[in-house]
């Protein structure tokens, strides 16, 4: 059994993954309250970022930092439509998933803010 949508090449293949990776960012942003949030908060911080690095190396980590919660935002949301696809119920499996996912974000947002907080405490002490 093939897949009809995997014969693409060249640049068809690369405008149709370019179309369905901005549905997908638009998707994300219609529909997941957590990653408008975070999205808002790096229009807020990537010009402070660029105000409180100390270098490119500090701008790149605070930037990649921001980047890198929106990243994992996403795949919590993808996991979380999955599980959702699949069906409802409750169950252990799939309680064990979401919690993984949003584990994930915890970290990445907690990375995050360490990051921050160490280019602030350097700029400002």
């Amino acid at each position: 059994m093939s897949n009809p949508h995997k014969g693409r090449t060249g640049l068809d293949r690369i405008r149709h993954a370019a179309g369905y990776s901005w549905a997908g960012l638009r998707a994300a942003y219609t529909g997941e309250s957590a990653f408008r949030q975070e999205v808002w908060l790096c229009v807020v911080a990537v010009p402070l970022a660029l105000w409180l690095g100390q270098g490119w190396v500090e701008t790149a980590l605070l930037l990649g930092s921001l980047l890198l919660v929106l990243i994992v935002e996403l795949l919590n949301s993808g996991i979380e439509a999955a599980i959702d696809r699949v069906g409802f119920e409750l169950h252990e499996l799939s309680k064990r998933a979401k919690d993984l996912a949003s584990a994930a974000v915890l970290l990445s947002l907690l990375l995050c803010a360490g990051v921050w907080g160490a280019a602030a405490w350097h700029r400002l002490f």
